[in-house]
């Protein structure tokens, strides 16, 4: 995991109709990425937007 990776654990993640899913962003906190999301979702669209957490093995 990168020094980046670890400072910004908590990722915003969209997934479209098709169940296609894209990084949206990543945030140093839960809160802080819950409140994106939240403010993404607001705008009415078709997509999810779901917080999660990046695994210590993941890159």
């Amino acid at each position: 995991m990168t020094e980046n990776e670890t400072a910004l654990p908590w990722l915003v993640i969209r997934q479209d109709e098709g169940g296609n899913r894209y990084r949206v962003g990543r945030y140093a906190t839960r809160a802080e990425a819950e409140r994106v999301a939240e403010r993404l979702d607001t705008r009415g669209n078709q997509r999810l937007y779901a917080v999660e957490r990046v695994s210590q093995g993941a890159s």
